[in-house]
């Protein structure tokens, strides 16, 4: 007995089997059943989306034995000629073959006789955009008043190529890529049904793969069971599709939250091993970088069957954000730029050392590497000629204050002081002084900053207060009670002294001379918002 694949074997009969495309069915089922059923249908949409099944369903519903409805019975002849593809009535050319004007001319001349079995005789032209200009002239008139038995259902992959007086003669539907997630359920449901061993990362990755195409993914999955031995694991579907093993992904975004350059490489070396896809990589990366900032964003997301929830959960609580937003950009562009390297490898390590090059801050646990030594500018001696350059010894460092002279009270006077940058000092400058016991130190956050408080930036303020009091401190942020005063965070500080001198600006302005003669002269108006304060600092 042949071996049916399993794109013809669960392919759709009933609209109600159809995965997706809800837009166009309801548009359909609607039309159906109030009959008012147009002469010319148009489905447009990338491969394997559906198009020519949701045809063929209508023109059984057109053709039933039990009457014009979008609920064909399935089993009357009518029905079960069309399912198997010798319904005399259902004309099904392929334009890409048949593209000569007398092609369509032939076919058309049969236009006017009356069926000979349906209801109606239904013409599916699929790739309609490979006819002639020739072809499409003959077929105008025919399209805009054929007779009352007589539909057509056009396919095309590229409705652009159409002439506008074709798609003006017809209705046009836009069948949408299907998801990955309904690609992977309609494939976990034909494996189960099947009886297939199977993990759900396996049909996770083969969903992926298929981008969008339906057709594809069940084509994959018959490929996937040929290689597997009739079964479908994740192993045996990374090799298949050549996609990189998790732990090599998760293993270079853990060297990447630790700035762990040497670990890095290693881990390139072994993927070099096992002869990783270079390119697959990357995107493999990408596809990790990207479920990292959404659990950073909405940590109640549902779990993904590609990446381990804890991982992910780790990964979210080391990372900064803006590394994560960085890394993701690179992967992106490392990976269109990848055949421009001289060899894959090199040219994926680029791009992982670019990555720790270019990160805003260094990370916990990282090394940051020692400062190149300067060259001092060349002494011009009389005559022109140059003194030999001498390196200058680079400045001894300040020395930090002692324990005893750091005074955490006064905190908005300490936050310039710890030499933060970026989130982390955004965190510092919402927070006030709590209390102070021994090397405990307790400080209250503003509720307007509680969402720059991570563990990580936490941990980069903890170091810093110890560099500056020159011993290890016990840091404690706790949320400010409504009864506590936040008026002495750094920020609202700022945003106090820049309103009074708005004020003064504003007060400047009103007694200027100038100001005055242009309101009397010419009726100027001072609108009040535009006013800026300077920095407070002549030039």
């Amino acid at each position: 007995m042949s071996y049916l694949v399993l794109a013809r074997k669960w392919r759709p009969r009933r609209f109600e089997e159809m995965v997706g495309q809800e837009h166009v069915l309801r548009a359909l089922i609607n039309a159906l059943d109030s009959g008012r059923v147009h002469h010319a249908f148009l489905f447009t949409g990338t491969r394997g989306v559906g198009k020519t099944t949701i045809a063929r369903i209508l023109a059984k519903s057109l053709n039933c034995d039990t009457g014009v409805s979008s609920r064909p019975c399935g089993s009357c002849s009518a029905c079960t000629e069309i399912d198997e593809g010798r319904f005399v009535d259902l004309i099904e050319v392929d334009a890409a073959s048949r593209t000569k004007v007398d092609d369509t001319r032939e076919l058309l001349d049969n236009v006017q006789y009356a069926p000979t079995r349906g209801r109606y005789k239904v013409y599916l032209i699929d790739e309609v955009h490979m006819l002639s200009n020739h072809s499409f002239n003959a077929l105008l008139k025919t399209l805009e008043e054929p007779p009352p038995h007589v539909k057509f259902l056009l396919a095309t992959t590229d409705p652009q190529k159409l002439p506008v007086t074709v798609l003006s003669r017809c209705l046009q539907f836009n069948l949408k890529r299907l998801p990955v997630g309904l690609i992977a359920d309609r494939l976990t449901h034909i494996v189960e049904q099947e009886g297939i061993p199977h993990d759900a990362t396996a049909l996770r990755l083969l969903a992926r793969a298929a981008d969008g195409s339906m057709r594809d993914g069940l084509s994959l999955l018959d490929q996937m069971l040929a290689f597997g031995g009739g079964q479908a694991h994740e192993a045996d579907a990374r090799s298949m599709l050549g996609t990189v093993d998790r732990d090599f992904v998760t293993g270079i975004v853990d060297a990447l939250a630790d700035h762990d350059g040497s670990r890095l490489i290693a881990c390139v070396a072994r993927m070099d091993a096992m002869g990783a896809d270079y390119e697959a990589a990357l995107a493999e990366l990408a596809s990790l970088l990207q479920r990292i900032a959404l659990q950073q964003a909405v940590p109640g997301l549902p779990a993904d069957e590609l990446w381990d929830a804890e991982r992910v959960a780790e990964f979210a609580d080391r990372a900064g954000a803006e590394d994560l937003q960085l890394w993701y950009q690179m992967a992106l562009l490392g990976r269109r730029d990848l055949h421009l390297a001289p060899d894959p490898r090199g040219g994926f390590e680029m791009v992982l050392l670019r990555m720790l090059a270019f990160t805003p801050h260094a990370e916990v646990g990282s090394t940051p590497a020692a400062p190149r030594p300067s060259r001092a500018p060349e002494v011009p001696r009389r005559g022109g000629a140059t003194a030999d350059a001498v390196t200058a010894p680079p400045p001894e460092p300040a020395a930090p204050a002692a324990a005893s002279e750091v005074d955490f009270s006064d905190w908005a006077s300490v936050v310039p002081s710890l030499g933060l940058q970026g989130a982390a000092r955004q965190l510092a400058s919402h927070l006030t002084f709590g209390g102070q016991e021994g090397d405990r130190l307790r400080l209250l956050i503003d509720p307007r900053g509680e969402a720059l408080w991570t563990r990580q930036q936490e941990e980069r303020l903890s170091q810093a207060l110890a560099a500056l009091a020159r011993r290890p401190l016990r840091l404690t942020i706790e949320k400010a009670g409504e009864e506590q005063d936040m008026e002495d965070t750094l920020v609202r500080r700022e945003q106090r002294e820049q309103q009074v001198r708005l004020g003064q600006a504003r007060e400047a302005l009103e007694s200027d001379p100038t100001v005055r003669a242009l309101r009397e002269r010419f009726g100027a108006v001072l609108h009040p918002e535009s006013i800026k304060p300077g920095d407070g600092h002549s030039s």
